[in-house]
């Protein structure tokens, strides 16, 4: 991939909410705008916000874990973030963010970090613990809103419809 970094992240102290990712895709790369894309639309949905409110830094931080678009694997996908990124940035920005109340763990990567021990194997019984993970951290993971995750989502309804409903109401009380 020949692309010069372009690091994507949005952020205010003032942001009470985190949406933390794996890693801006190419449409983000190309725009500089994270989730500029049908998963971004998908994700505002689950979250009850509108686009103006997504991305007012001052109310929501966007930081996935590696800040640049990975480049692809052999079979087009994403590749996963930078293994220096999060170690290298994540902390000193997290530390910047002082008023978060919410954190918005997206896919494993996020939740790994943000869950550390308490993530479970598989994202399905990591995502189903949901309750322990607010209640405990004021993290709430959820799977990529990716059309990839189609699949998951119908296997799993209890996501939209016990997860999402308290993610909308908690966000809005945070807004």
């Amino acid at each position: 991939m020949d692309r010069a970094p372009n690091p994507i992240v949005r952020a205010s102290q003032g942001a009470r909410i985190l949406v933390a990712s794996q890693a801006p895709g190419n449409l983000a790369d190309r725009s500089s705008r994270p989730f500029a894309d049908p998963s971004g639309v998908r994700l505002r949905d689950w979250m009850g916000v509108s686009e103006d409110e997504f991305y007012d830094e001052t109310r929501i931080a966007i930081a996935p874990m590696g800040f640049c678009f990975p480049g692809y694997d052999a079979k087009g996908g994403d590749l996963p973030p930078m293994k220096i990124c999060a170690p290298t940035w994540r902390e000193g920005l997290l530390t910047r963010l002082p008023n978060l109340e919410l954190v918005l763990a997206i896919g494993g990567y996020a939740q790994g970090w943000h869950l550390g021990k308490a993530k479970a194997k598989t994202l399905t019984d990591t995502v189903k613990q949901w309750q322990l993970h607010l209640a405990e951290r004021n993290v709430l993971p959820t799977p990529h809103p990716s059309w990839r995750n189609n699949g998951w989502l119908k296997k799993h309804p209890w996501f939209e419809a016990e997860l999402v409903p308290v993610l909308r109401k908690k966000v809005r009380a945070l807004l």
